[in-house]
């Protein structure tokens, strides 16, 4: 079933970007994310968050990215049936700042870049 959801993604390769729409954050890495009728879960790739920042960075990236915030994702891979992508938020009316939510959660503190993530897929989008 995660398959059926994930193979137009998959079918845009790593460096290929697909419109979506947040529907929740889960955590401080984990979002909730739509496109079209499909709802999936993406982990922010590239970076992690410490447990005594996880609450502080699940209020920061519902600041920055509310529901209904527009997105696109950079898929880098999946763990655990779980989507992880680079995402990046969209400017529109309410959101004139374009934001990688990755890079800015370590920009801020709450996160650390992954030393062993792939460079190609983690390096500037």
């Amino acid at each position: 079933m995660l398959a059926v959801l994930l193979l137009p993604l998959a079918l845009l390769g790593p460096g290929a970007a697909a419109a979506a729409e947040v529907l929740q954050v889960r955590s401080g890495t984990l979002l909730q994310v739509g496109d079209s009728n499909r709802s999936y879960a993406v982990a922010l790739a590239c970076v992690a968050v410490e447990a005594e920042q996880e609450e502080a960075a699940t209020h920061w990236l519902r600041d920055r990215a509310p529901r209904g915030t527009r997105v696109n994702l950079r898929p880098v891979g999946q763990r655990d049936g779980v989507l992880l992508a680079r995402v990046r938020t969209l400017a529109d009316r309410s959101h004139q700042v374009v934001l990688d939510l990755g890079d800015d959660l370590v920009a801020q503190g709450l996160a650390q870049h992954l030393i062993d993530a792939d460079p190609q897929a983690c390096g500037t989008p």
